[in-house]
């Protein structure tokens, strides 16, 4: 099995969903940083603007006040930085800053960063499937019965759009979203962890995040974001156990952990 690249999540953010205030000072970013790495994260993906449904608009100015000081420091100690983000000039600065990923909620909606990312051909670039394309979650109605159809046809398309404008075909990665991006029903979330494989047909990397999601709440009684550890890590060992590329999370000790031992039960 191919190893499984581990996300941590550094969210330099006021309103987050589940960590929002706590690491919006540089310093508290960066000693987070340095932490998830030292449990076993591969990467780490930084966010200064939360998509959470009720997450305020930040300005492009304001997102790389907040990413500078991490992504240097970061950087100086070789940590691999992807950048959480949709704006085209966040996106142009943290690559000339030495990001190494940009992980884009809008799929690269916006003209300007496709014609960024083209000039960073070595980059990877995440692109979200969310249910209406929008620049952060929405509480709207879905139909479980039909996601993973809506999904795979919103790859096809973009995937081939994106190769048109001539990205890199190596560059691009899927990530079928989670929790509101797929909307308010979290049946639809729980679909698409039974049946993520089949988006293996679409020949790209599967990037996957149900860290701390709503739809763990609501399967296990309407837990709190901060009772959803286990629940957290019982989809991420699922989707692990399925071959997926990369794992974004908040809790990089106990994936890390639980990958350790699985392994040498394995072995």
């Amino acid at each position: 099995m191919a190893q499984t690249q581990i996300v941590g999540i550094v969210n330099i953010t006021s309103d987050s969903f589940s960590d929002g205030g706590q690491f919006l000072e540089a310093e508290r970013a960066i000693a987070h940083g340095h932490q998830l790495l030292a449990q076993g994260a591969h990467w780490l993906d930084l966010g200064a603007e939360s998509s959470n449904p009720e997450g305020e608009a930040v300005c492009a100015a304001t997102e790389m006040a907040r990413l500078e000081p991490v992504i240097a420091d970061l950087r100086r100690s070789g940590a691999r930085i992807s950048v959480d983000t949709h704006k085209s000039a966040v996106i142009a600065r943290a690559l000339e800053l030495g990001a190494g990923m940009v992980n884009d909620i809008t799929a690269l909606k916006d003209p300007a960063s496709v014609e960024i990312v083209k000039s960073y051909p070595e980059v990877p670039v995440v692109l979200m499937f969310s249910q209406d394309q929008g620049q952060r979650a929405k509480k709207q109605i879905s139909d479980p019965e039909t996601i993973l159809d809506r999904i795979e046809r919103f790859f096809a398309e973009r995937i081939e759009r994106l190769l048109q404008a001539g990205l890199n075909e190596e560059q691009l990665i899927i990530d079928p979203g989670m929790g509101y991006f797929l909307g308010s029903n979290p049946e639809a979330s729980l679909r698409v962890l039974a049946g993520w494989q089949r988006l293996r047909q679409l020949g790209r990397p599967l990037y996957l995040c149900a860290s701390r999601k709503s739809f763990i709440g609501n399967v296990l009684g309407g837990r709190p974001v901060e009772g959803r550890a286990a629940g957290t890590l019982a989809c991420e060992i699922w989707a692990y156990l399925g071959g997926i590329d990369y794992l974004r999370t908040h809790a990089v000790a106990p994936l890390s952990d639980a990958i350790r031992v699985l392994n040498a039960i394995r072995e």
